[in-house]
């Protein structure tokens, strides 16, 4: 949840990076981190495997400015995409006021995208989060690669109705990862009582 402390004029969100395995997660995480004022941001926790897999989560905080009088920190966590990591993934979306799906856009990783998806509104219900409340933007991850599925069918599965912002994008290269980052920023700036 929002945390605002009026007296030291400071709001404090918490923005979830989730998606299966490999899907980008980490990458978009550490393109904001390089690509931030040092002065602005705090430092990289990733806790890694031997193979440079996320084993528990990377964070992240991000002083984004002001919004009226409000001094704005985002902290920005991801999840292991990992299946047996499951625990880990429900304790990282407790508190969380925004997500960020990243789906691997590889045809062959369509199945992982979708029972992470499914696993997420699962996380988010043991949390008591309600899935069609919590602010959630779709980046398509990985899209500049020969093997990626059109972005048509990616939305039929992941926003049949329209409902959630969508990025196409490629981590790697930083094509859209600022603008997946702001347009979730502003979804959850939406919801602070700020009066």
């Amino acid at each position: 949840m929002v945390f605002i402390n009026k007296v030291a004029k400071e709001v404090n969100v918490k923005i979830v990076y989730y998606g299966a395995g490999l899907s980008g997660k980490t990458t978009n995480i550490e393109y904001i981190y390089n690509k931030v004022d040092p002065a602005k941001r705090g430092k990289l926790i990733s806790l890694k495997t031997e193979t440079e897999r996320t084993l528990f989560f990377d964070f992240m905080p991000v002083d984004i400015g002001k919004v009226g009088d409000m001094s704005v920190k985002v902290h920005l966590y991801s999840v292991p995409g990992q299946v047996f990591y499951d625990h880990s993934r429900k304790l990282i979306l407790k508190g969380t006021d925004g997500i960020v799906f990243v789906v691997d856009a590889q045809v062959e990783r369509m199945d992982a995208n979708v029972e992470s998806f499914s696993n997420l509104k699962k996380n988010l219900l043991m949390n008591s989060i309600l899935f069609d409340k919590i602010p959630l933007v779709i980046q398509y991850n990985k899209v500049d690669l020969p093997n990626a599925a059109p972005v048509p069918d990616m939305q039929k599965l992941f926003n049949p109705q329209g409902r959630y912002p969508e990025l196409v994008a490629s981590a790697l290269s930083g094509e859209k990862v600022f603008d997946t980052f702001k347009a979730i920023v502003r979804m959850v700036i939406r919801t602070i009582p700020l009066s």
